[in-house]
C-alpha cells in the first residue's frame, strides 16, 4: 500500500549511541528546568545580599 522501500536496519553500536545521545538529552534538560525554576531565588537571594 505505502511501497517504498524500508528503512535500513541500524546496528547495536549506533543504536547504543542513540540511547547514550537520547540520554543525556534528557539529562540536559532536566538540569535546565531545575535551574530554571531556580532561578528567581537565586536573583532575589542576590539582590538582599546586595
Amino acid at each position: 500500500m505505502f511501497g517504498g522501500f524500508a528503512p535500513p536496519q541500524l546496528s547495536e553500536e549506533e543504536i547504543k549511541q542513540m540511547e547514550a545521545e537520547a540520554s543525556f538529552t534528557v539529562q540536559q534538560v532536566l538540569v535546565s528546568a531545575v535551574l530554571l525554576y531556580l532561578s528567581p531565588f537565586a536573583v532575589d537571594l542576590a539582590s538582599k545580599v546586595l
